[in-house]
């Protein structure tokens, strides 16, 4: 097991993160998947992860939902570690009942939307601040009815995932994750299931959450002009490791690895 008295008990001084991923690894097997990551993400950040299939990506995110154990390493959110918790004055592997209450700070959006199929739009958004947060069904309902209103879809707000189209479902799923107040909000490819001319409604709500809320927020991406566009800095991950990161004018103008440089290439030639 490792030596986890090098890592702090909490953060605490100027300037803490609000996600920091101290010399994390997750390994399958033999395979590597995340090695020795160091990731700090400011209160109010927007970072874009963009890299290959296999480089990392979405596990990150994972960890962070605590949906993936990490083999080595600390993640803190708000200073606070969520992967581990105090005991004893040491630190150990959280459990079950750590992580479900270190999770709630956290939202994330699906590329599947995950929507709860008997369960209109409406009542998708009042699930989770009743059933975990133990809110009102009242005061569920004026935060959910707030939220969709927000994404557009107050029009929409009693029907069935069924009846909705992708765009709109997305922008629920959006709305039901913001509902829980997360200190932090996820987005793990949110339009690659999306037909392209819908995928402008999902965008045009993730920019107006980046403009008018101070949330932090990750989001795993192929779509390089919205990444371009809405990050406050975005880091290309490779073989497990961030290769290079910066302002998006300055990797995507003027990447300076050769790797980067190829992965934006092909993805133009893609385009």
């Amino acid at each position: 097991m490792e030596d986890l008295s090098n890592y702090p008990l909490e953060l605490t001084g100027d300037n803490v993160p609000m996600v920091r991923f101290l010399k994390v690894t997750k390994r399958y097997g033999d395979l590597v998947v995340l090695d020795q990551l160091d990731l700090d993400v400011a209160e109010g950040e927007m970072v874009t992860i963009i890299g290959p299939s296999g480089s990392g990506k979405t596990t990150v995110l994972r960890m962070l939902m605590t949906l993936e154990t990490i083999n080595e390493g600390v993640i803190y959110v708000d200073g606070k570690p969520l992967t581990h918790m105090e005991k004893n004055g040491k630190l150990v592997p959280a459990d079950r009942k750590y992580l479900r209450k270190a999770r709630s700070q956290i939202g994330m959006c699906f590329q599947h939307f995950n929507l709860f199929p008997h369960m209109t739009a409406l009542e998708n958004c009042m699930e989770g601040p009743v059933q975990v947060l133990g809110m009102k069904k009242a005061e569920a309902r004026e935060r959910a009815e707030e939220l969709l209103e927000l994404v557009g879809m107050s029009d929409k707000r009693d029907q069935h995932p069924s009846r909705l189209s992708g765009g709109q479902q997305q922008r629920v799923a959006i709305a039901r994750a913001l509902a829980m107040r997360p200190k932090v909000m996820l987005f793990d490819e949110v339009t690659s299931a999306l037909d392209p001319e819908v995928i402008g409604e999902v965008t045009n709500v993730i920019r107006s959450l980046v403009e008018k809320h101070n949330l932090t927020m990750l989001m795993v991406t192929h779509q390089m002009g919205f990444a371009k566009d809405i990050s406050d800095r975005v880091c290309f991950f490779f073989d497990g490791k961030i290769e290079e990161q910066g302002a998006p004018e300055d990797l995507f103008g003027n990447p300076q690895k050769e790797r980067t440089q190829q992965f934006l290439s092909a993805v133009k030639e893609a385009d």
